[in-house]
């Protein structure tokens, strides 16, 4: 056994390699974490004690999970996806906990263990579900409505199942006793704190935050997230519930948003403790000697949990293949399931090989959703082949839309882009088709007698029938790459000769949208800058016609000033951002290779742009081919990494 430095030092070390591994290979975090738990637990190496001490450390990581949680459950939020959260997240919670506690019993064993099981079963995982959904763009698309929706219910069910948990163990009218005085002081812990507390808080809140301290402003964040963690606990509930309460006082307030910030540092690291400690209870030797019943585990709840989703999103009114992508991205266990089983081993409701199993499958379950998510798309299309009849009504009512216009504009997106950019087309009284994924903005839209319609621009069939044969030119609102790329190459397809006009973020993908295909790009981070620059001119005494006309000339130029940056030591550093074109400053030395010679001669334009040179203090913009290098000039050179570094070898060391 290691002593306590020693033991952090290991323990932080695997934690570190392990992380990095699973970002490498695009694998949540939490699967490193218990990887770490399995190998130094007391199972395995037995590097690291599985006793009291050690579990009610990690407990503070559920506890700051949960304050999280909290922190996401606004009324209003609540309420706008009231269908999706408790209509289909309520009925597949529901319903998953009655049948696994059913088919428990028929197993023989008790009803408490199949509630446990059932409640675990029912979760699924938000932190790999939600970041897929956000990578891939689908937020806002049915699916993803109902998917979080979903997930915003079973987050506050587990508060529920954290509750009840720890008074399964009783017996008879005991047992009865401590479930209804759990819901009892529950009851009133939720009425105490959200209706006596909201006003206090944001009060209390508004105290220190007028200190402008940002250290003072922490202290009082952990003060409450673990004082109500204490007072819950001290009730003879659970400090996580008291955290959850927290997250959701503050949820309330104006201080959300930094309180999120800040707390992130204290919950991914004390939470990471948290499942180390639940891979520690992982005993591979035994989960080795039941392997049938692991896999057992995996497949069959899975795929029961997936039927049922499916079916519980038809009855309420999606699409086949709507019901199909929400009950893929949802039918793996999720992290708060692994919660829910550390605290029912803890209250001795499970223990011994079914632990290991259960715990076991779950993991496995998690592994395999990012590779499962992967494939939806090939899987949803297999399925619904035959859903051609919603497919062609939805085809019919673009056509019906876009029949009587010529020479119109096919707005892809109907965002707030989208509408800014309809409402001068109506003033200019040119005709229009916009097209949108999302029902509820399309209905609301329409209703109010937009020239809107329910449509994914990306198929061919709905460019089609948009009237693209007859169009006068394509926008895309959104700021989705690989979506513009795919409606790119359909326009191309269709009608190569129509202009397409693309909005992104920024400049990184803009060389990219260019060669797919796209007449213009306009990035937004370009354009606020150019808006910064404007107003700061007119701000210092510059005419509006000077300023104007600078606007207008950099813009002529294809915003060759403004594109790329100067990286600088705290930018972060992720896989889109070694992408992006930035620019570098390289000096000129007596002894440097490019003095003496022409731009033309060192042939940089084949890798990179000179953006500019600079010389005894004058900057001379996209200098010519001719332009002859001399000691001291300062080029501006914009380009991606690996090609800057080749360009900087060239003008030095060539």
């Amino acid at each position: 056994m290691l002593h306590a430095l020693p033991l952090i030092l290991v323990l932080l070390a695997a934690a570190v390699v392990v992380v990095v591994l699973c970002r490498l290979v695009r694998l949540p975090p939490v699967l490193g974490y218990l990887i770490v738990g399995a190998a130094v637990g007391p199972h395995a190496l037995g590097w690291v004690p599985d006793d009291q001490p050690t579990r009610y450390v990690a407990e503070f990581g559920l506890v700051f999970l949960l304050f999280s949680v909290g922190l996401e459950f606004s009324l209003a939020k609540l309420n706008a996806m009231r269908r999706a959260v408790f209509g289909l997240g309520l009925a597949q919670v529901a319903v998953t906990a009655a049948a696994a506690t059913l088919t428990v019993q028929l197993a023989g064993f008790g009803w408490q263990l199949g509630l446990v099981l059932g409640g675990a079963l029912a979760m699924s995982s938000t932190a790999i579900v939600s970041k897929m959904l956000a990578e891939r763009g689908e937020l806002a698309t049915p699916h993803g409505r109902d998917v979080m929706g979903i997930l915003l219910f079973q987050d506050l069910a587990v508060v529920a199942f954290l509750i009840v948990i720890p008074s399964l163990n009783a017996r008879g009218e005991a047992l009865a006793i401590a479930l209804g005085l759990a819901a009892l002081k529950a009851v009133l812990a939720l009425g105490v704190v959200l209706y006596a507390g909201q006003r206090p808080m944001r009060w209390w809140f508004s105290v220190v935050a007028r200190q402008r301290s940002h250290e003072l402003f922490m202290l009082n964040l952990l003060l409450v997230a673990l004082g109500l963690a204490a007072l819950t606990e001290a009730a003879g509930l659970s400090l996580a519930l008291g955290a959850f309460l927290a997250g959701m006082l503050i949820a309330e307030t104006e201080f959300r948003y930094q309180v999120e910030e800040d707390i992130a540092p204290f919950r991914d690291v004390l939470l990471g403790l948290f499942f180390v400690t639940v891979g520690m209870s992982l005993d591979l030797r035994v989960v080795a000697e039941n392997i049938g019943w692991v896999v057992a585990l995996l497949v069959v709840p899975v795929a029961a949990k997936l039927a049922l989703i499916v079916l519980l999103s038809r009855a309420f009114g999606s699409s086949l293949a709507t019901a199909l992508r929400t009950g893929l991205y949802l039918a793996q266990a999720g992290e708060l399931a692994l919660a829910m089983l550390a605290l029912a081993v803890q209250s001795r409701i499970l223990d011994g090989p079914i632990q290991q199993v259960v715990l076991a499958a779950m993991v496995l379950s998690m592994l395999a959703a990012p590779v499962v998510i992967q494939y939806i798309e090939p899987v949803v299309r297999r399925f619904t082949a035959n859903d051609w009849l919603a497919r062609a009504a939805q085809v019919t009512a673009i056509a019906s839309q876009a029949m009587a216009r010529q020479e119109h504009v096919i707005v892809c997106g109907y965002g707030r882009s989208g509408q800014n950019l309809a409402r001068l087309l109506d003033v200019e009284n040119i005709p229009f088709v916009a097209l949108d994924n999302d029902p509820d903005r399309v209905r609301e839209a329409s209703g109010a007698g937009a020239s809107v319609v329910y449509g994914d621009a990306g198929r061919r069939e709905t460019l089609a029938a948009a009237g693209l044969a007859k169009a006068r030119a394509v926008v895309i609102t959104f700021a989705d790459v690989p979506l513009a790329l795919k409606i790119i190459h359909q326009v191309h397809r269709l009608r190569p000769d129509v202009p397409v006009v693309v909005r992104t973020l920024d400049d990184a993908e803009l060389d990219r949208l260019l060669k797919a295909g796209a007449t213009e790009v306009v990035p937004e981070v370009l354009e606020g800058s150019l808006m910064l620059a404007a107003h700061s001119l007119l701000l210092l005494g510059v005419p509006l016609n000077r300023v104007l006309a600078r606007i207008r000339a950099i813009r002529e130029e294809r915003y060759s000033l403004f594109r790329g940056f100067f990286r600088g030591a705290t930018d972060a550093t992720d896989d889109a951002d070694s992408l992006q074109p930035r620019l570098k400053s390289v000096l000129l030395t007596e002894r440097a290779a490019a003095v003496g010679r022409t731009l033309g001669e060192l042939e940089l334009d084949r890798i990179v742009e000179v953006n500019a040179v600079r010389r005894l203090g004058v900057r001379s913009t996209r200098p010519s081919p001719d332009w002859t290098m001399e000691a001291g000039d300062v080029i501006v050179l914009l380009g991606r990494p690996e090609n800057l570094a080749i360009a900087e070898a060239r003008l030095l060391n060539d």
